[in-house]
């Protein structure tokens, strides 16, 4: 099964929203990417192949806001180019944890 960085990124935009409209308290999401082409998807209506985590999304953030009108979510393009502190902190946090695959990428 191949996936494509496009879909990748949708997911973990899809996991993020999706942990944080589940948590109580949380009223600001902010989703710092270096893939804003890949998150303008989300508001994409036309068909596309990855169009599943849209609707996914859709629904938590309608959840999210349901929860209190106040609410809110900000995108932040943010290249890994840039270099900016809290980008490169998160990246080495990331890189720190040795994170496994739950699902074996093999059939």
């Amino acid at each position: 099964m191949n996936v494509t960085s496009t879909e990748a990124k949708l997911f973990a935009i899809r996991y993020c929203i999706s942990q944080a409209s589940q948590t109580q308290g949380i009223a600001y999401i902010v989703i710092i990417t270096d893939a804003i082409l890949a998150t303008k998807r989300i508001f994409d209506i036309s068909l596309y192949p990855y169009q599943l985590h849209s609707i996914v999304i859709f629904n938590n953030l309608k959840k999210f806001f349901n929860k209190n009108s106040s609410n809110t979510i900000s995108f932040w393009d943010c290249s890994s180019d840039n270099k900016w502190p809290p980008y490169l902190l998160v990246n080495k946090k990331l890189k720190f944890h040795k994170i496994s695959s739950i699902l074996s990428s093999k059939t």
